[in-house]
């Protein structure tokens, strides 16, 4: 029974990344908000925002071969490439201006400089990634970028990789310093602690039971306290939920027709971690290599540098695992209680569609360490068990949808934001790139839920975001501020003395 009923104008369900960025947003562009967060963990950004549960990376398509794909008649696509390095500029850019206002501290905290490394081994991908590299080179998103086949320039590279290795290996690289590691566990943190002291009301241990939407287009939200077992009633003009892999059961809640014939997969990711810290020292950077012949995209290998705690450590994965939970911290039921009959068919069909998933995850579940480590020393010849151990990392829903393109069931790879019509509810679902494109994400979902503020809001959104609604593409020299302005303001480089620098680092539009 309900002890009491709350109304305010913004509902947060989840207190990750997503509704952390959300959250800022909407306090900059409207102080006076009222804003509730629900978070059913006792802390913010503890499952896949939480530093142990990603791979760290500012995902710009600088070493993620994946968002690069070779056409039939030969040419190479980099036209996803160009749109996620663009949304990571748009993060950078709002990350930089709550530095530059102090609403965040120590940006070493969450995001540090680290080179972005693609390496392939074989003739056939070395062909791939030169003509990667010729066609990236020329657009001035990747300048800087390096591309090498020589065995004394790779040991510079990534010394640890090249070590005992066969000099008669086929094996390339490219390489850029612009690269990042960022903790989105300590940077969802931080946002929350920014949060608080804009009296933004956080309720951790508060899981949202139910939630419907009522005549006058508000949403009603019935909210358990899991520490007193106490139900609450909570009533709001606009709704988001960021749950991650438990986002899909609440939009199944909503009721609403977009929430239909949209079903998810969960996988989880597991991770090799490093223990010896004299082989930690030997690798300094993010090391993508490519996925195997009928792998799929969540499963293309990565040696990373990592800084978690203010220590450095070293990953290798990820390595796929399953099991029917929608959260680290969810239950074996998740997967069957989102099976509705308005998306059995849709389920079905991507479980057909899909069965070299299925294979692919069965042999990555039943391997053994020695196997993993097998895996491993492709990227490190010399590693050994004893320096390494398995960790479980976080658990991903990948959507299955009806698509034009696709057909019913679907599988989607990436980030699904899904809206109603009148823009009262919005639900992020899906995978990478994720975090790293958090502000662009949404951003969007303002354009959609809030249209009729824009026209107010979007000169101070231009002002924290100085290339909102322009393309860094086609703007070279808007380019170039955002960059220093960024690397600047986030200690991303080594400052050195400018006889001409502005005292203004934001770049002038």
């Amino acid at each position: 029974m309900s002890n009491r009923e709350t109304d305010t104008d913004v509902i947060l369900i989840g207190a990750g990344i997503m509704s952390a960025t959300l959250g800022i947003l909407l306090k900059e562009l409207s102080p006076d908000m009222k804003i509730n967060v629900f978070e059913k963990l006792s802390s913010p950004g503890e499952e896949s925002s939480n530093e142990w549960n990603n791979a760290g990376t500012g995902h710009a398509a600088l070493c993620e071969l994946n968002y690069t794909k070779e056409k039939p008649d030969g040419t190479m696509d980099i036209s996803k490439a160009i749109d996620v390095n663009e949304q990571f500029q748009v993060s950078a850019q709002f990350w930089s201006h709550l530095v530059k206002t102090g609403l965040l501290k120590n940006p070493e905290d969450f995001i540090r400089p680290l080179p972005h490394i693609s390496m392939v081994q074989g003739e056939d991908n070395i062909r791939f990634l030169k003509k990667r590299f010729d066609a990236m080179i020329e657009n001035p998103l990747f300048t800087g970028m390096e591309f090498s086949d020589d065995p004394e320039v790779l040991k510079e590279w990534m010394p640890l990789i090249m070590a005992n290795r066969q000099d008669n290996e086929p094996i390339a690289a490219t390489k850029i310093d612009t690269g990042t590691d960022v903790n989105f566990g300590a940077l969802t943190r931080m946002l929350f602690d920014r949060l608080v002291k804009e009296d933004v009301n956080v309720h951790y241990r508060h899981a949202v039971q139910d939630l419907k939407q009522m005549k006058d287009g508000r949403w009603l939200l019935k909210v358990k306290n899991l520490e007193t077992g106490k139900l609450d009633v909570h009533t709001a003009k606009f709704v988001f939920i960021g749950g991650g892999g438990a986002s899909i059961h609440l939009l199944q809640k909503s009721g609403i027709p977009e929430s239909k014939h949209i079903g998810g997969f969960p996988v989880s990711g597991l991770f090799m971690v490093c223990k010896n810290p004299e082989v930690i020292e030997q690798h300094h950077a993010k090391v993508y290599g490519k996925a195997k012949v009928g792998a799929p995209p969540m499963s293309v290998p990565h040696l990373d540098t990592r800084f978690i705690d203010d220590k450095k450590s070293l990953l290798f994965g990820p390595f796929a695992g399953f099991t029917p939970k929608f959260l680290k911290t969810g239950s074996y039921m998740d997967l069957v209680a989102s099976v509705k009959p308005n998306n059995v068919l849709t389920m079905l069909s991507g479980g057909a569609k899909n069965l070299s998933l299925t294979q692919y995850l069965i042999q990555q579940v039943i391997q053994s360490k020695e196997q993993r480590m097998e895996e491993l020393r492709e990227f490190v010849p010399n590693a050994k068990s004893d320096d390494w151990e398995l960790v479980v990392a976080g658990q991903r829903v990948q959507v299955i949808k009806d698509t034009d393109a696709g057909g019913k069931g679907t599988l989607q790879f990436g980030t699904e934001l899904v809206t109603s019509a009148d823009g009262t509810i919005s639900a992020l679902l899906g995978a990478s790139p994720g975090a790293s494109t958090a502000v662009h994400v949404m951003l969007k979902l303002l354009a959609n839920c809030f249209p009729q503020e824009q026209e107010k809001w979007e000169p101070q959104i231009k002002e924290m975001i100085p290339s909102y609604g322009k393309s860094l593409m086609d703007n070279e020299e808007l380019l170039k501020h955002v960059h220093k302005y960024t690397a600047e303001t986030l200690d991303l480089n080594e400052v050195k003395p400018a006889d001409h620098a502005p005292e203004d680092l934001t770049p002038q539009i």
